[in-house]
């Protein structure tokens, strides 16, 4: 009988990271998982919640409750030898505004996991960000962003996922210059997430989830003027297989986009939310307020993942269509805050 499959895990206490956990075991349910997390902003619930919805079983897997910066990775990987090691771990909060935290995080704390998956030969997927592409001309279009487009990011976030993505470009010359294969290391851009596991996110969890919770709290739904802002939502169950995807021995090197592949407006969020709650725009109003300045600063008003390369390289297309995923998503928040 062959060996049971083995997986790392880093930020799998957050909210793509513990439904990427989940969906593990559900695939795979005699794998051995090792979840890593240092609770930045992760949760032990997120991990417990995910694998109860997705599997009816309790997490049976290892934890490091660690910094992935100060892990021993050739270490860990040569005794362990995993299948693969998904990067999901960073600081997420696009608008922490201290460049150096940023930097020492996620860009610092990824060098050792890559050159480690490198040199041991490991499959090696890690989380990116639309971040990278900032404000491109396509945007000002209103044109899906191909992968070309990135590299103006508008703050540390996104420009800290644009230097992982350097690094990774490095390593990858670095083995074509010296004669060997490109290694299995995949970046993936995700665009919005949104989801069941995102209610411990704060100020970073989904306008779908705002706007919903906003309702279910006797209030309404309130936008930025004029509401037709629009971003690529995706699902998180979609993501999720995206990621396992680009780990797949058939997945091809390099750096892809991750969304639906269509932009969904503000004001379609808002109108999917009050269908998944059965409100009506008569009795929950949308509100409309100003953008603030430090906010306009780094806005993205237009997201839009052109997914023709992931397609071809990941062999992966979405499934959830985001203004129904969005209405179930917000009939599912009721259900579970009645509960």
């Amino acid at each position: 009988m062959p060996d049971a499959p083995c997986f790392v895990v880093t930020g799998a206490a957050g909210f793509i990271g513990s439904n990427l956990v989940g969906e593990l075991l559900r695939r795979f349910p005699e794998s051995r998982i090792i979840a890593i997390d240092d609770f930045r902003s992760g949760s032990f619930a997120n991990l417990v919640e995910a694998c109860d919805r997705l599997t009816h079983a309790s997490y049976n897997g290892d934890f490091l409750a660690a910094d992935t910066g100060t892990l021993d990775w050739p270490t860990l990987l040569e005794d362990l030898k995993p299948d693969a090691v998904f990067h999901l771990a960073a600081i997420t909060d696009t608008t922490v505004a201290d460049e150096r935290a940023m930097i020492e995080s996620n860009v610092e704390g990824f060098r050792p996991i890559l050159v480690a998956c490198v040199e041991t030969e490991t499959p090696l997927v890690y989380a990116s960000s639309a971040g990278t592409y900032g404000s491109p001309r396509e945007g000002d279009d209103r044109e899906p962003f191909p992968e070309t487009a990135a590299g103006q990011p508008n703050n540390v976030y996104g420009f800290s996922k644009w230097l992982m993505e350097n690094a990774h470009r490095s390593v990858a010359e670095d083995c074509l210059e010296a004669g060997v294969s490109e290694p299995h290391v995949v970046g993936l851009r995700y665009f919005n997430v949104f989801g069941p596991g995102e209610s411990r996110k704060g100020p970073m969890a989904s306008l779908a989830f705002k706007l919903t919770q906003q309702i279910l709290d006797g209030g309404r739904p309130r936008l930025f003027t004029d509401g037709e802002q629009a971003r690529d939502q995706v699902f998180v169950m979609d993501v999720v297989e995206c990621t396992l995807a680009a780990a797949s021995p058939e997945a091809t090197p390099g750096v892809y986009n991750c969304g639906y592949g269509t932009p969904t407006s503000f004001n379609d969020i808002a109108d999917a939310v009050r269908a998944g709650l059965g409100a009506t725009a008569k009795d929950s109003a949308t509100e409309y307020f100003e953008m603030p300045p430090e906010i306009r600063a780094f806005y993205q008003d237009f997201t839009c993942a052109d997914l023709s390369e992931a397609t071809n390289a990941l062999g992966w297309s979405p499934r959830f269509e985001p203004k129904k995923a969005i209405a179930d998503y917000s009939a599912y928040l009721a259900t579970a805050r009645s509960r």
